[in-house]
């Protein structure tokens, strides 16, 4: 897809960043750039090179927990653009341009007939953040559909390709997150999808929902309409009630430590994941009394207790502090250290 494009930079100080962040927490860029166009954002990253300014790169905001100011510069990635590549052995290309919003992507490639998004429907934020975060739900994780993506490379100024191997995603993780972090700015992402329905209905939820609905070979346009329904209904829409979805990740522990757990917990939830189990970080923080209860303004949800929230007025040291509580319960009550998920900036 074609990245350039006018290059006339439209730099802003002291930047009110609340209603880009889907937390709405308050937050003040010291500079701020929306760049629409590859030259737009080369000469952003030279820019920040030059004067010595630390760099955010936001998209949708909806994975991040900000302070209330951001030194140096941040930079809205806005750059647009969907294709369909020819099919090759079975397997169809589609490709997005990293300020694609996220969910608008899986609508359109379900409207493309292509298939294999629907299950990571309606999860917040935009293309270029989805492999950063390794995004997954319901059954599916984004690697699974991954075939490639493009991305700057700040330091030397090349664009370069990855593949799935180059990435090294791990469980809500990837190069780009926890290797290199602020190196290589994402442009484009290419996913390897089908024009053959293959439904993924592992998950217990899912395959509850679609029961209740009587469908037993259900197409990919009613998993995605059932996902969309159980999402609406579990977690709140951040555009009424501040959040970023799953707040911390569900811990990972040895097979020993989980059948420990099981004896003292009879009622544990807990999933088998490579040579050992992962929790559901959500039962966790339930069984210890968090879900509903609040501090200040923010607090966790009546509904799901692995999201927090602000429920207007909240701040980010108020969500850290309500975050430090919550960790330390479940470390003294099970021995499990939660880990975040979004991203503190500055950490």
């Amino acid at each position: 897809m074609n990245l350039s494009g006018p290059s006339t930079l439209a730099l802003q100080r002291d930047f009110d960043l609340c209603a880009l962040n889907s937390f709405g927490f308050p937050s003040r860029a010291e500079y701020f750039l929306r760049v629409e166009t590859l030259d737009q954002l080369r000469q952003a990253v030279a820019l920040a090179r030059k004067q010595g300014w630390p760099m955010l790169m936001l998209g949708g905001g909806s994975n991040l927990v900000l302070r209330e100011h951001i030194p140096g510069l941040v930079i809205q990635m806005a750059l647009k653009g969907r294709q369909v590549a020819s099919p090759e052995a079975g397997t169809v290309l589609v490709s997005a341009a990293a300020g694609e919003n996220w969910h608008e992507t899986v609508v359109w490639t379900l409207q493309q007939g292509c298939y294999g998004l629907e299950n990571l429907a309606l999860i917040p934020g935009t293309v270029g953040a989805a492999p950063m975060q390794n995004i997954g739900a319901y059954g599916v994780e984004l690697e699974e559909r991954f075939d490639s993506l493009l991305a700057l490379d700040t330091e030397s100024g090349d664009i370069r390709r990855f593949d799935r191997d180059d990435c090294r995603f791990g469980y809500r993780d990837s190069l780009f997150k926890s290797v290199a972090p602020g190196r290589y700015i994402i442009l484009e992402v290419t996913f390897a999808l089908s024009q053959r329905p293959c439904p993924v209905l592992r998950y217990q939820a899912l395959a509850d929902a679609l029961a209740l609905r009587g469908l037993t070979a259900p197409d990919p346009e009613q998993v995605f309409e059932a996902i969309c329904e159980i999402r609406r209904r579990k977690l709140p829409d951040p555009a009424v009630v501040g959040n970023a979805g799953s707040f911390f990740k569900n811990p990972l522990v040895s097979s020993a430590q989980c059948e420990a757990l099981r004896e003292r917990f009879p009622g544990l939830v807990a999933f088998a994941a490579g040579d050992g189990c992962k929790l559901a970080a959500g039962w966790l923080i339930d069984q210890c009394g968090w879900k509903g209860r609040r501090l200040g303004q923010v607090g966790v949800y009546h509904q799901q207790a692995l999201v927090l929230v602000n429920e207007g007025g909240g701040t980010a040291a108020e969500l850290l502090q309500l975050s430090d509580r919550i960790r330390g319960s479940v470390r003294e009550r099970f021995g499990v250290e939660l880990e975040m998920e979004p991203r503190l900036y500055p950490a």
